[in-house]
C-alpha cells in the first residue's frame, strides 16, 4: 500500500487500537470458543495506556491519510545470566492485526518489515511470534514472511 506511514503508538490512537483489539479477539473467540471470551479485548485502557508509554513494549501502527489501518505489538525479551538459556535479545511479536477493511493490501506485510527493520537497528538477535493454530490464514501469512516454526504449543482437552 502506497503512503502508507509506520510510528510508534500514541494514546490518541487508543480508539482504534481498541478496535483492532476486538477484530482479533473475535478471530479467536470464533475459533477457541473454549479459550476466549467473545466481545472482549486482550487489553483494558489503563494497561493499554502503559503499554502505549513503555519503551520495552512498543506499539507501531501503520496509518494512511491519518487513518490507522494496524498495529504490531511488541515485547522485548532477554535472559540474563538464565541458568540454561543464553542471553539474546528478542523482540516478540505479541499481537499484529490489520483492520479487516484493509487486509490484502499488505499493511501486515509493511508492519513486518517495519518490525524486522527497527530490531536490526535495535541489536536484537530475533523476532519472535505465537500464531493459532486455529487461525489459518494468519498461519498462512507469516509462513509467505518466511517465519519458520521454533516451537509447538499442545493440548488435550480433558
Amino acid at each position: 500500500m502506497e503512503n502508507l506511514k509506520i510510528r510508534r503508538a500514541v494514546e490518541s490512537d487508543m480508539e482504534v487500537i481498541n478496535k483492532l483489539l476486538y477484530q482479533v479477539l473475535k478471530v479467536h473467540s470464533d475459533a477457541r470458543p473454549d479459550l476466549f471470551k467473545a466481545g472482549t479485548k486482550k487489553y483494558g485502557d489503563e494497561e493499554l495506556k502503559a503499554i502505549i508509554a513503555d519503551d520495552h513494549r512498543p506499539i507501531f501502527v501503520a496509518e494512511k491519510d491519518g487513518t490507522v489501518l494496524g498495529y504490531a505489538f511488541c515485547v522485548h525479551q532477554q535472559y540474563i545470566d538464565n541458568n540454561n538459556m543464553t542471553d539474546i535479545k528478542t523482540l516478540y511479536i505479541d499481537d499484529l492485526c490489520v483492520d479487516e477493511t484493509a487486509r490484502n493490501a499488505h499493511v501486515g506485510r509493511q508492519l513486518y518489515e517495519y518490525v524486522l527493520n527497527f530490531a536490526r537497528e535495535q541489536g536484537y538477535y530475533n523476532v519472535t511470534l505465537n500464531v493459532w493454530a486455529d487461525n489459518g490464514n494468519a498461519v498462512k501469512f507469516y509462513e509467505k514472511l518466511g517465519l519458520k516454526i521454533q516451537k509447538i504449543g499442545m493440548e488435550k482437552i480433558l
